[in-house]
């Protein structure tokens, strides 16, 4: 387990801010919804999506297991139901994109809204070719006529599927185009695509112990107007394993964080280039944990740096 110890700047962290303007102080969501998550723009449109998506790698692999299926569709409309919006998968995810559609078609089919879905998923093959076949599939296994977001998933053969994507964003067949890693070793490569290509969106993994983001993508992504997607903001759970046993610090109490998930997700989403966070669950009361994550205040960089010595220090 690689612990990335990195120093944040605060002087680079206010700049950051001062240059997000009203990024740092987030509105309630247009929509009706029984609670409210807090909303962010996308640079490159300025249309508002909402701060707390989903992911759905492991979590949605369930097969064709129809109570699993349903379990899903649950997470789903409850998810929907707090004024969720982003919802994030990829082919490599197994059954994944097969289960979204499934729960999509549910809800769907018993009168459920889920007109604020923002649907976001990913190129991973090679050949242009073959990421045509596989895209359409995509949209098959969702039911979509369309994404609102297509991604090129660890940069697979983005020399071919980059140029596919911009003609398709050109033309209508998707919206926003983006880039994702979940690989440090491949930061230097992502930083150049970024530095030099119109991308709306850019997916990386960012926590409170992953932290190498801060040194380059993120405030590459402020100054290039990208929206970042932040994954993997609980290690895939191993910081609640990390962290088990240990109470939060009082100093919790100031950002309104209950707990672990709100305190980990507060963090993420105090810093300013950050659009969006998409954690991944398979239970309904965590996604309305961590849709509370917007709850109170965020941690400024003083408190952020608290937080990250709190952690470091169990």
């Amino acid at each position: 387990m690689t612990i990335v110890r990195a120093t944040f700047d605060r002087r680079a962290f206010l700049a950051v801010t001062a240059a997000a303007g009203s990024l740092a102080t987030l509105g309630l969501p247009a929509r009706s919804a029984p609670a409210a998550v807090g909303m962010r723009p996308i640079p490159s449109s300025g249309e508002p999506i909402p701060v707390v998506g989903m992911g759905t790698w492991i979590t949605f692999n369930v097969g064709g297991d129809a109570e699993l299926r349903n379990q899903r569709a649950e997470v789903m409309r409850r998810f929907f139901a707090l004024g969720g919006g982003m919802i994030d998968s990829s082919p490599m995810y197994g059954s994944s994109e097969a289960v979204i559609g499934y729960g999509l078609e549910r809800l769907q089919g018993q009168g459920v809204g889920t007109d604020g879905l923002f649907s976001a998923t990913k190129v991973w093959t090679r050949m242009f070719a073959n990421g045509q076949e596989q895209m359409a599939e995509s949209r098959r296994l969702w039911g979509v006529r369309r994404f609102d977001l297509m991604q090129i998933h660890n940069l697979v053969d983005w020399e071919t599927h980059l140029p596919a994507l911009k003609a398709d964003r050109e033309a209508g067949r998707i919206r926003y185009l983006g880039i994702t890693t979940s690989h440090g070793r491949r930061h230097q490569e992502f930083a150049d695509l970024m530095a030099r290509e119109p991308l709306d969106f850019v997916q990386f993994t960012y926590n409170i112990l992953d932290r190498e983001a801060e040194r380059r993508l993120l405030p590459l992504a402020a100054d290039r107007g990208q929206a970042v997607i932040v994954n993997r903001p609980f290690r895939t759970g191993g910081l609640f394993d990390r962290f088990a046993g240990y109470p939060l610090p009082d100093f919790a109490a100031e950002i309104g964080a209950e707990t672990w998930a709100q305190f980990l997700l507060k963090f993420v989403l105090a810093h300013p280039a950050v659009t969006c966070v998409i954690p991944a669950t398979r239970r309904v009361d965590h996604v309305e944990e961590n849709m509370r994550a917007m709850d109170g205040p965020l941690p400024d960089a003083y408190l952020r740096r608290r937080m990250i010595a709190y952690v470091e220090s169990l």
